[in-house]
């Protein structure tokens, strides 16, 4: 394949409600496949001399996005389960991004107030001053549906609060994290064969229907990275 064009750096969070804060920058313009994903996130664009956020809610399949020359881009991507009261996940799925409106050259309007823009380094204190102003909250019941654990509620129940607070059932989440974890399995070099096993598919053709859907992309394809991927962190499958 070509030259990479998009360069992404990351790090984890400690903060109950960040999962990672991620950075990247395009030195030329080009297409890359923004892949599936189930996270709520907020963005940062910064691109000739302008700079704005955007909400972004979870993706469930993969789509071809264009990538503008010279851009520079900051994303706080949530933990699974925290979301926005007024704007939870599923207004904002498969590309249904919000973008907020300016206040200053420095600033956006968010739930009535003017809020400075976030960098790589102070990310979790302003999601802090979001969750302490009732901007963001996170519902425990997320984490309790992935474990397998009840709170005292139905099934149902936790079902219901599980898509309320991402948008997406357990069973599209589990299904969207094997195949990231899939592929990141097939880039490392793993066989296909292996990578099947391991991700836990039935067949050969289970994984392929799965990352083309997801993914964009057949195992073969990855494997020979016929196209670059949009943020792809290390994770490993859901129970």
């Amino acid at each position: 394949m070509g030259r990479m064009f998009l360069d992404f750096d990351d790090r984890p969070s400690e903060s109950p409600l960040v999962e990672k804060v991620w950075r990247s920058r395009s030195d030329r313009g080009g297409s890359f496949l923004s892949i599936a994903a189930s996270n709520f996130e907020m963005a940062v664009t910064r691109h000739e001399g302008k700079t704005f956020i955007t909400l972004r809610g979870p993706e469930t399949k993969a789509t071809t996005v264009h990538c503008p020359a010279d851009g520079e881009w900051l994303g706080i991507r949530f933990r699974l389960g925290t979301f926005m009261p007024r704007l939870p996940p599923g207004q904002l799925i498969d590309g249904r991004d919000v973008r907020l409106p300016d206040a200053t050259a420095r600033s956006f309007w968010l739930n009535g107030s003017a809020w400075d823009y976030p960098d790589f380094q102070n990310a979790e204190a302003f999601v802090a001053k979001l969750a302490r102003a009732g901007v963001i909250t996170r519902d425990p019941a997320v984490d309790d549906v992935l474990r397998g654990e009840r709170r005292g509620h139905s099934q149902r129940s936790d079902q219901r609060y599980f898509l309320r607070a991402t948008g997406l059932s357990h069973r599209v989440v589990r299904q969207i994290e094997r195949a990231r974890y899939a592929t990141n399995l097939l880039k490392d070099g793993v066989s296909i064969l292996d990578a099947m096993y391991e991700a836990g598919y039935f067949d050969q053709p289970h994984l392929t229907r799965s990352l083309t859907r997801f993914i964009g992309q057949t195992p073969a394809e990855i494997t020979r990275a016929t196209k670059q991927l949009s943020f792809l962190y290390k994770t490993a499958p859901l129970p």
